[in-house]
């Protein structure tokens, strides 16, 4: 088997490559591929690792034939199209943990810098002048720092700006009153925090929601010489109407390492001398980009070589660990819904999977996913685990993950069960001795295996139709393996299962279905277990 190759397309410390050779996988590193360059490389590769430089874009993605995974080394992914990506079944993972302290600390220090006038300060004394009372400061002990975020960043930065003495108040709709004790702030609505806080800084990713969060409106709404904060992502302040209010005094000052353009080669902002900014250096440190390089080179190893999923933007995570363990419980969720698949010809309103049993302590999501997939790949050949859920969203079918905490007479079942406007129809398995076994189709029980080649019949239960299946079947060289039988009561409907040796024929399928009292036959095909 081929090694995963992974392309390192932006400039990143040297661990990253080390990681990667030392999982046995086969990494090239090139940081000066043009766009056009980078479109000719990329079919060659599984995994692309990147930081901001390289822009994946829909136009990319339609010559990388066989991607499986971008990591972003760093937390923003606005270079990534990640609808573009999950569309083609590609991963998108970042690491959002690797730079927090960093761009915690230079949010920090932005702050420290604003209220001591230190840049200015700096370029004023080396130019010979002593201007002490140019640049009186302003203390930040009992002042009031309000955060917009309260996430990763957000809650390091509280804590060591409590460690300076300021009193901290948090606008995050994620935050709860608990964790909000937890870190010793105050949750707010973002009102209050506009019309109180001393100081603001960002700590939110830029998405539709919080694009121009601080506007003419919110900046005018800021106490009269507060001071504001932007160590995020650019686009989340209007910068014009920023510079009005730092023109005309209403702001003290800000502090911005992010603009809505970047690189920043011209601003409005530029020049104006209550301002400090940097070229995004929030994550540039060497320790941090040493970080975000070997988690990135992890994480795309991991995924490449054991399909764990870590800090996904578009799948659900899953540790090596727990895919050793779902292992058999994938391969009974793929065979459910690829039964249900096959057998269903009617567009699905909903898809229901239920858990029961010891099974609804794991991690479940994945297996919902892997029935959704299985389902849709007779109808839908490009899909795969990352965007199942996205195209049972295309196709407008409700997927609902449920879980029953009766008991059941099996250690674990799962039901899959799809609406149609014609029928609701519904299967269940189990595992026995990890390898996945039918035990309920449509109501009926019977238990059964499902091998490569399966013969699907429904029929009348009536005396000689058994007898009749086994003699066309020999006829037409079919050899059976095994046959399982199920029905609700005599003489009602009943179901054969036949797993057979080979693939079936149109014309003997034609052969089964004209036995008297046979009703519907069906040939399924299932991948071979691994």
């Amino acid at each position: 088997m081929a090694k995963p190759r992974v392309l390192i397309s932006d400039s990143m410390s040297s661990l990253a490559v080390a990681v990667f050779e030392e999982r046995g996988l086969d990494v090239v590193s090139s940081s000066k591929l043009s766009p056009e360059e980078l479109k000719d490389t990329i079919g060659d590769f599984d995994g692309l690792a990147m930081r901001s430089s390289t822009n994946v874009t829909a136009e990319l993605l339609e010559s990388a034939t066989r991607l499986r995974v971008v990591g972003r080394a760093g937390i923003g992914v606005d270079n990534i199209d990640v609808p573009a990506c999950t569309a083609r079944g590609i991963v998108v993972m970042n690491t959002p943990f690797g730079n927090a302290i960093t761009t915690a600390e230079h949010a920090m220090a932005m702050m420290l810098s604003l209220a001591r006038h230190i840049p200015q300060a700096s370029a004023s004394t080396h130019e010979g002048k002593w201007e002490k009372s140019k640049f009186m400061g302003m203390e930040l002990t009992g002042k009031l720092l309000g955060l917009v975020g309260a996430g990763n960043i957000g809650s390091i930065v509280a804590q060591k700006a409590i460690g300076y003495g300021l009193r901290v108040q948090a606008y995050d709709p994620y935050l709860t009153e608990e964790r909000a004790a937890k870190l010793g702030v105050t949750k707010v609505e973002l009102e209050t925090l506009l019309d109180t806080s001393d100081i603001i800084s960002l700590h939110v990713p830029k998405t539709k929601e919080t694009a121009n969060i601080i506007d003419a409106s919110a900046i005018n709404r800021m106490k009269k010489g507060s001071m504001l904060i932007n160590c995020a992502r650019g686009g989340l302040v209007d910068e014009l109407a920023l510079k009005v209010a730092l023109d005309s005094g209403h702001l003290r000052g800000a502090a911005l390492d992010v603009f809505e353009v970047e690189p920043a080669k011209e601003n409005p902002l530029f020049g104006t001398p209550n301002l400090i900014c940097t070229p995004h250096l929030g994550a540039a440190t060497t320790e941090a980009q040493e970080k975000v390089a070997v988690q990135v080179a992890e994480q795309m190893s991991e995924y490449l070589l054991n399909d764990a999923i870590t800090n996904a933007l578009n799948a659900p995570n899953l540790s090596a660990e727990e895919a050793r363990q779902l292992k058999p419980y994938l391969q009974l969720a793929q065979r459910l819904g690829s039964f249900v698949g096959q057998l269903n010809q009617d567009p699905i309103k909903s898809l229901t999977v239920t858990y029961a049993g010891d099974i609804i302590s794991l991690n479940t999501e994945p297996l919902t996913t892997q029935v959704t997939q299985s389902l849709l790949e007779k109808h839908h050949s490009s899909v795969n685990a990352v965007n199942a859920r996205e195209v049972a969203r295309d196709k407008n079918i409700d997927v609902i993950d449920a879980h029953n905490d009766g008991s059941d007479e099996y250690q674990c079942r799962i039901t899959v069960s799809i609406e149609t406007d014609k029928s609701t129809r519904h299967i269940a398995g189990t595992l026995i001795r990890n390898r996945p076994r039918v035990i309920d189709v449509k109501g009926i029980a019977l238990e059964s295996e499902l091998g490569e080649h399966m013969v699907y019949i429904t029929n009348e239960d009536t005396p000689g139709v058994i007898g009749s299946i086994g003699t066309t079947a020999g006829g037409a060289g079919i050899n059976i393996a095994n046959l399982h039988l199920g029905r609700n009561a005599e003489g009602t409907s009943a179901i054969a299962l036949l797993e057979v040796d080979d693939e079936v024929s149109t014309d003997e399928i034609a052969a089964l279905q004209a036995i008297q009292g046979i009703t519907d036959v069906r040939y399924l095909h299932f991948p071979a277990l691994t």
